[in-house]
């Protein structure tokens, strides 16, 4: 059955997808889809913001989605939090029918730019001009041609190095890059294609930190910020520490620059820098097409097999004045969320395609949201945008990542929670500017 022109059976197995045509902007979009230690909160909780390194949603002893990298050892070390799916098992997200209750199998699996656009009712023109900058551990040598490779099968406009769209530098900003890492540029594949996905028309600068510190990709999030970026996107996190408060003076405080952090996947626990009072903290949802006026549903992601997002209570981070919320006295985690579950994944190419997730796909997702929104005012924080447009969200008002008191700190609930914050974008609105 199809609604909303999408096949919502899902299945064990069964990967599919179709062929998808966005008349109004002219465009053939091929397939569509288918804990480093939390501080003690108000719950005493000490989770971790990683999911587990393999995961067996469904238990048949079948390992079908995989953490890509390892947990960061240490307070001030960081790790990305991209989850890839390696067998479609467990996946739910929607199909594209070719038509009636038919299913063409043809690949990208995954969700496609087509229907990230409609399940955030996102506009497709803005973003002429604008910079969305990456920051990222180690050196991918194919993120130019995967990321040609993604546009290309979606029909959206090269971004390359030789039209001026693409720029990779590392973290100073210069062209000796780092070592390379596979694993790290899975990260930066599924990066580069979330923003693609979301902004069709931005430019994308990609800076390369030298290590996973948190003292390099700091020095990267700076770097991104002087070659003019106004929305900087990082998809990584270590835990809380003393030494954050030092972080946050010294990389993080960029008023006037929308800078988004993912939250975490290994549901209720708090990571840095998402927990950093500066930046908008991103968790993950589960989006799935539906019967409803939307079109999709979507419910926190979290208490499942493939991991949850993180949320939760700083230990260190002050609260920024526009947080209210009674249960946390310092910074609450999170600000507002994107679709994160492997389950209902995003498609990715990285040398191949493949389904990934996790908290690392929503925070490129929110960044680029920001760039269609327009640039930030100067000397305002953006992540506090929302919260003076929070009816312009979709609020996420069922499912938990995990156990905890007060429980919105890891339960949803109509209005402000941990793990969806606000909610989840409905058109850029609330991601405007005063």
């Amino acid at each position: 059955m199809s609604v909303n022109g999408i096949h919502l059976d899902g299945g064990k197995g069964r990967a599919a997808a179709a062929v998808i045509s966005a008349t109004a902007v002219g465009l053939m979009f091929i397939g569509t889809p288918a804990h480093a230690g939390q501080i003690s909160g108000p719950s005493g909780s000490h989770a971790s913001p990683f999911a587990a390194s393999r995961l067996d949603p469904d238990h048949d002893r079948d390992f079908d989605v995989r953490a890509v990298c390892s947990a960061a050892p240490r307070p001030g070390r960081a790790a990305c939090f991209a989850m890839k799916v390696t067998d479609p098992d467990t996946y739910v997200g929607p199909h594209a029918s070719a038509g009636g209750d038919s299913v063409r199998t043809i690949t990208p699996l995954g969700y496609s730019p087509a229907l990230l656009h409609r399940a955030y009712e996102l506009p497709s023109g803005p973003g002429s001009g604008r910079t969305v900058a990456i920051v990222d551990a180690y050196n991918d040598p194919h993120a130019a041609s995967d990321l040609a490779t993604y546009r290309r099968t979606y029909g959206l406009p090269p971004c390359t190095t030789s039209n001026g769209c693409f720029r990779k530098v590392n973290q100073n900003g210069g062209t000796s890059y780092p070592r390379t890492s596979s694993s790290w540029g899975q990260e930066i594949s599924l990066d580069l294609d979330m923003v693609s996905a979301i902004c069709w028309h931005c430019h994308i600068l990609l800076v390369e930190a030298f290590s996973p510190e948190i003292s390099d990709l700091g020095k990267a999030v700076n770097t991104a910020v002087r070659l003019g970026a106004k929305f900087v996107s990082n998809s990584y996190g270590g835990s809380e520490s003393s030494a954050d408060a030092r972080y946050d003076r010294l990389y993080f405080n960029h008023p006037g620059v929308a800078i988004t952090v993912s939250a975490g996947d290994g549901g209720y626990a708090t990571s840095y820098p998402a927990a950093s009072r500066y930046v908008t903290a991103v968790g993950g949802s589960t989006l799935k097409p539906s019967r409803e006026a939307r079109g999709f549903t979507e419910t926190v992601w979290g208490n499942s097999g493939s991991g949850g997002t993180g949320s939760g209570c700083s230990g260190y981070d002050a609260k920024p004045r526009w947080q209210t919320d009674g249960g946390c006295a310092r910074r609450t985690a999170t600000d507002v969320a994107a679709v994160a579950d492997p389950d209902t994944g995003v498609a990715v190419y990285d040398k191949g395609w493949a389904v990934y997730g996790g908290t690392s796909a929503s925070s490129p997702i929110i960044a680029a949201t920001y760039a269609l929104a327009g640039n930030p005012a100067a000397g305002t924080y953006p992540s506090s945008y929302p919260y003076r447009h929070a009816s312009a969200l979709h609020d996420v008002t069922s499912g938990s990542d995990g156990s905890c008191s007060p429980s919105y700190l890891c339960t949803a609930r109509i209005g402000f929670d941990g793990p969806s914050g606000l909610g989840t974008p409905k058109g850029d609105a609330a991601f405007t500017a005063p």
